[in-house]
């Protein structure tokens, strides 16, 4: 499958300081990627570049096959951005600040708006004031926003900030919903890592300017089982004997093993007289991984990085 977009290469350096150090990252038509990194490590800076905000020191950004470089405003008429909560005239109606943007770009007719409409699920509301609206639905007029030159690239900067957990569904919906249906490759910086978990297809994770990690999230993850026994202390002793890791957690032990290995454990457990309450598969969520990753990095970022 041909990219939708490729960093070359990106850095950025102010003063004596590398702030990106050769970033290269592609995406490609129909993914959401997740873009995370701990605080300060250059997601915004990255995503500034990417959109023409800051001047890249060196590299390109390629989106759909139409250099930064050379064709500026052509490659950035491909890509739409979301940067937390969209500025609208709270006094026009949702439809009229739709076709006030319309108005920017070449060739969207009133079809296109209402299709947009319609794909954020706005019908019945957009000719009210936007001042009426809740901030889960100026979100979702920001995406309908985002998407009326049929953006090849749609970059989102913390889009759920703010919204209750419905709102956060909601959006999470509409924005799957279109990367599938649009072939649109959707970029989400966040430090909400449940959602990203739950809304990306992959994963890159940058820290100190420099991507340390690009992962799909169907990736088989490493086996983990949660074991609960006493005593714990024969329990870990038995297990570390047998090669196994074994770490505490709640009232018993996660240990990294396979699924045939598990009835043997317990065997050995019972010979020896322990006592068994619970055994069960144990998957670590993205924030351990992403914290093992980082080795434990705080995971938001200031937007004046």
């Amino acid at each position: 499958m041909k990219p939708v977009v490729e960093l070359k290469n990106l850095s950025k350096t102010i003063g004596k300081k590398k702030i990106i150090d050769n970033v290269n990252l592609v995406a490609y038509p129909g993914t959401i990627t997740g873009f995370l990194g701990p605080n300060g490590a250059g997601k915004t800076t990255t995503i500034r570049m990417m959109v023409g905000l800051m001047k890249r020191t060196s590299g390109d950004v390629i989106i759909d096959g139409v250099s930064l470089n050379d064709n500026f405003e052509e490659s950035l008429s491909k890509v739409g951005v979301i940067v937390e909560n969209p500025e609208m005239y709270k006094f026009m109606s949702g439809y009229k600040n739709l076709v006030h943007f319309a108005r920017m770009h070449k060739g969207v007719t009133k079809e296109r708006i209402t299709e947009v409409v319609n794909q954020v699920g706005m019908q019945n509301r957009i000719h009210e004031k936007v001042s009426t609206y809740s901030l889960g639905m100026r979100q979702r007029l920001g995406l309908a926003q985002a998407l009326l030159h049929r953006p090849k690239f749609l970059i989102l900067d913390e889009p759920t900030n703010g919204l209750d957990p419905a709102g956060i569904r909601e959006f999470r919906h509409y924005l799957r919903q279109i990367a599938e249906t649009e072939g649109v490759s959707v970029f989400v910086s966040s430090h909400m890592l449940s959602e990203i978990e739950l809304m990306c297809d992959r994963i890159a994770v940058i820290q100190n300017g420099k991507l340390i990690d690009i992962r799909e999230m169907s990736d088989t993850k490493d086996s983990f089982y949660y074991i609960e026994a006493t005593p714990e202390d024969t329990a870990k002793q038995l297990l570390v004997n047998e090669g196994f890791t074994a770490e505490p957690l709640k009232n018993g032990l996660l240990i990294n093993a396979e699924q045939h290995q598990i009835p043997g454990i317990v065997e050995t457990f019972i010979a020896k007289g322990l006592q068994v309450f619970a055994v069960q598969p144990h998957r670590k969520t993205l924030e351990d991984e992403f914290l093992e990753m980082t080795g434990g990095g705080q995971i938001a970022e200031s937007y004046t990085k």
